[in-house]
């Protein structure tokens, strides 16, 4: 509450609507003291009228004690009114009691300056309240701390992207990421970050951005967080489905001619009797066209191998947009269990599903989500497979975040550092006969879903991908 500017506005209150009658009620009473007092003075000196000086003198005395009165009555409401400004106590109301007009048009300044101070301060009160709604119901986190670090304002984005109910200083981050922490006691006004960090294997890229503001004399650091993770792993996604369509749409342009031509010929070479299984050539004639044969079929089979491989990469590009439903985690378990029970039990392993609560449901399409837990499962059961002790995991919860979460686990040989950060890039693979496209599918299916999928692994203790919605 700025009360320097409330004092002007009492100045100007007082000096423009009352002080002018307050000073002419003092001269006019100090006026008619003068003329008492010199009557009073007169007549004790000059005359002999005792009664009548007498009289002059109480009356003299009278209006003096009035004078101190309504000077000492005005000093009171002053006091009075000041404290009330000074304590921000708006209830003091001030007496209109008609005994004194001029007092009585006091009070009524000092009520009518009490109101406007009252209204303006509900006005800035309301205006705070709409601010601080809007910066906890803004959806990128904002820190405000002191040059120390100590926080005078998160609000809910920022509590629920760190992880914390309330947050004291910013030192305190350092169990969430040090490097967060160093980051944003070292910024400086205009500075912007981007900052890594792994919570629950979840992967976070904290775009931090600051800003300096003063307040009462006081410096004060503001800080917005926001995760971009979601919008690289977009940009990165678009970016890979246009270089695909464009390798595939020229690839294809140039060996669909080349597997037709060499199919045409192969055809043709039949048809002057080269048989397909040539027998031992009886002249050089025959050699060189059994020869030719070859290697027309041996084009022809490459030249489609190659369409064919070009064709699943193109599906990379031409995953359906999602039907979205309501339906039951504990259903889509069961369903992707049934699917794949045949190979859990040939390769002997412990297959555990784990649903917190029960009824937990996701609004999804759940045939493709079912696809991607296929493919991960696959995955997870060739990795076990001939491992003692072999064990998969499958569970669904709410994380700390409020947000539905699927993950599987097994205990295979994991993942090397080296490889975690490429396993979702499409082409690249860890399996000598790998595609490199489940898990490029599977990312691009949760993209479209909203959500994502992470991977973290400690080799030969456990790999665990989660889905997040």
């Amino acid at each position: 509450m700025n009360w320097a500017f409330h004092g002007h506005l009492f100045i100007e209150d007082w000096k423009n609507m009352g002080f002018n009658r307050f000073r002419f009620h003092i001269i006019g009473r100090v006026f008619i003291l003068c003329i008492f007092l010199y009557a009073f003075l007169f007549l004790l000196i000059h005359t002999t009228l005792y009664a009548t000086t007498i009289l002059t003198g109480l009356c003299t005395l009278f209006i003096i004690y009035s004078l101190i009165r309504f000077v000492e009555k005005s000093n009171r409401s002053l006091v009075r009114f000041f404290e009330s400004i000074k304590y921000s106590d708006f209830s003091q109301t001030f007496t209109v009691d008609g005994h004194d007009k001029t007092l009585d048009e006091l009070h009524e300044e000092f009520n009518g300056i009490m109101e406007v101070i009252h209204r303006e301060r509900d006005e800035k009160e309301t205006q705070r309240h709409f601010l601080e709604t809007i910066v906890q119901h803004v959806g990128i986190g904002l820190i405000s701390y002191r040059p120390d670090g100590t926080v005078e304002l998160i609000n809910t984005a920022a509590k629920r992207l760190l992880g914390v109910s309330h947050l004291k200083s910013v030192q305190l981050l350092e169990t969430f990421s040090p490097e967060l922490s160093v980051t944003l006691m070292n910024l400086a006004p205009g500075d912007k970050r981007i900052v890594k960090v792994s919570d629950n294997n979840e992967i976070l890229q904290l775009a931090v951005y600051a800003t300096e503001y003063m307040l009462r004399e006081n410096r004060y650091t503001l800080v917005s967080i926001q995760n971009i993770q979601n919008e690289l792993e977009e940009q990165e996604m678009k970016a890979w489905q246009n270089l695909i369509r464009v390798l595939t749409h020229e690839i294809m342009n140039s060996v669909t001619p080349i597997a037709s031509l060499a199919a045409t010929a192969n055809s043709l070479l039949l048809d002057v009797g080269i048989p397909e299984t040539a027998e031992p050539a009886q002249s050089d004639a025959e050699e060189n066209i059994s020869d030719i044969k070859n290697a027309v079929d041996t084009i022809q089979k490459r030249s489609e191998g190659l369409l064919h491989f070009v064709e699943n990469y193109r599906n990379l590009t031409r995953v359906p947009i999602p039907d979205f439903k309501v339906f039951a985690v504990s259903e889509l378990f069961a369903n992707v269990y049934n699917l794949m029970k045949t190979r859990i039990e040939e390769n002997r392993i412990e297959f555990t599903v784990s649903v917190e609560p029960e009824s937990l449901e996701l609004t999804a399409d759940a045939e493709l989500i079912e696809q991607v837990l296929i493919n991960l499962l696959k995955n997870a059961i060739e990795a076990v497979s001939g491992r003692d002790g072999a064990r998969i995991v499958l569970e669904a919860k709410i994380d700390a975040r409020g947000r539905n979460l699927v993950s599987l686990s097994d205990n295979g040989p994991g993942i090397v550092a080296e490889a975690i950060d490429k396993v979702f890039i499409p082409f690249f693979t860890t399996k000598q006969d790998g595609s490199g496209i489940g898990l490029s599918l599977s990312r691009q299916i949760m993209r479209l879903h909203g959500g994502s999928i992470t991977v973290h692994s400690e080799p030969n203790v456990n790999t665990v991908f989660t889905l997040r919605f």
